[in-house]
């Protein structure tokens, strides 16, 4: 007996308090309800890890992706003028242009309008009026040019558009747009609505349905025309190197317009939408959690019935000399390993699935003969996934301290089992 109790009573998670707790972890046919709990606790946590892992990581590439694309064609900083129309737009882009830490300042000239084609009916678009050189430094837009071109747009008079609202309106290029203003030419018989077509000379695709099937790209000295206003843009976007320091540019560039202007930067115009996001993303977070919660209790409840039913195998083991610590240390490295191996399976599941997910919402559409994420609600033509290494190490963290913490009290009750007591009621 005392070779027994030398080596129960060997140092802490030795080879034979692992061997112990790893024939627990079998199954066998007696042990059945046990078995069936730890493979639901395994699959819970399995699950619950994988979950969180995909939708922290969707919730992180909508957010990347709509901040590219929303910042790939809208200004960081815009500049307005609070007094006069900017007519001097020429002179104050470039002296912003000149700053250090900004790419580039471009000139603007915007106006709501209805667009009409040969599909009939119209649609709601919003005209900006944009210099040939300053469309082709927009990447986003002179990159995705799915059909015609841009070479020569200043000459050509014509319009770019979106890949969608061209399908919409059935529109191709060498077709004509309808524009429609409200505001039209004063006439005797009153105001009348301003209409003029427009050949279509390029049509681009940036991946995101509300641009796609909204703008219209028009010469700037068209626009100006088009809405009267000759000589004068509405306002020139900045683009800067760092969106996040855009702050540190608000005094150079009010300094380089030489005038009064008003100046909002990209997180005034976005806020109610990314902190409704980023809201969202904290609530699915807390919610998700709770999936690895319900997995660790079930931990709980397998090793409590565990435990009842390895009553005389650990007086046994008390009686060799196995101390209270080993025993708890025996329970606790089993209900351990379910966490473990639990949230190993679902960071693996997490990573293959967020690797795949555009494949797997394809599948799912097709399978279901629907459409799921629509572009036109959730703006983008395809579903992303970007992994953060932070949060996915909390996700880690979470599920195992959750895991460990579900064995304690458990393996603490073994622990304290009386062996006359197991012994006596066999």
């Amino acid at each position: 007996m005392n070779d027994a109790a030398s080596t129960t009573g060997a140092a802490p998670f030795s080879a034979f308090e692992r061997m112990v707790a790893w024939r627990y972890l079998r199954s066998r046919r007696k042990e059945a309800v046990i078995s069936a709990i730890s493979i639901i606790a395994f699959i819970g946590i399995m699950l619950g890890v994988a979950t969180l892992i995909v939708v922290m990581s969707v919730m992180n590439g909508f957010r990347a992706e709509l901040l590219d694309r929303l910042l790939g064609i809208n200004g960081h900083l815009v500049v307005q003028p609070i007094e006069s129309g900017l007519d001097d737009y020429e002179q104050i882009a470039a002296r912003v242009n000149g700053i250090a830490g900004v790419r580039y300042a471009i000139p603007l000239t915007e106006g709501q309008v209805l667009a009409t084609g040969r599909a009939g009916g119209g649609i709601g678009a919003l005209v900006r009026g944009a210099r040939e050189d300053d469309i082709g430094k927009l990447a986003l837009v002179s990159n995705n040019i799915r059909q015609g071109r841009l070479d020569g747009f200043d000459a050509s008079k014509g319009a770019a558009i979106g890949k969608r609202m061209a399908e919409r309106l059935g529109l191709e290029v060498g077709d004509s747009i309808q524009l429609i203003a409200p505001e039209g030419d004063v006439t005797p018989f009153g105001a009348t609505p301003r209409q003029k077509a427009y050949p279509v000379v390029a049509i681009f695709e940036v991946g995101m349905s509300q641009y796609d099937s909204s703008i219209v790209y028009l010469p700037l000295s068209e626009a100006q025309l088009y809405f009267n206003s000759e000589g004068v843009v509405q306002s020139i976007e900045v683009f800067v190197d760092n969106p996040d320091t855009v702050d540190e540019l608000r005094a150079p560039v009010e300094n380089a317009a030489a005038r009064p202007v008003f100046l909002t930067d990209w997180r005034q115009r976005n806020q109610t939408f990314f902190s409704a996001l980023q809201v969202q993303r904290n609530v699915m977070f807390m919610i998700l959690t709770l999936i690895v919660l319900v997995a660790a209790l079930n931990i709980v409840s397998g090793l409590f019935m565990l435990v009842r039913d390895k009553g005389p195998d650990i007086a046994i083991l008390r009686t060799m000399g196995a101390t209270s610590g080993a025993v708890m240390r025996i329970f606790f490295m089993t209900g351990a390993a379910i966490g473990v191996f639990g949230t190993i399976a679902g960071v693996v599941l997490g990573v293959i699935v967020c690797m795949n997910i555009e494949a797997i919402r394809q599948f799912f559409s097709w399978l279901s003969g629907r459409t799921i994420f629509n572009p036109e609600i959730y703006f983008l033509s395809r579903l992303p996934a970007r992994m953060d290494i932070t949060e996915v190490a909390s996700v880690i963290l979470i599920a195992l301290v959750l895991s460990f913490l579900a064995t304690l009290f458990p393996a603490w009750r073994a622990a304290r089992l009386d062996p006359v007591d197991a012994l006596s009621y066999e």
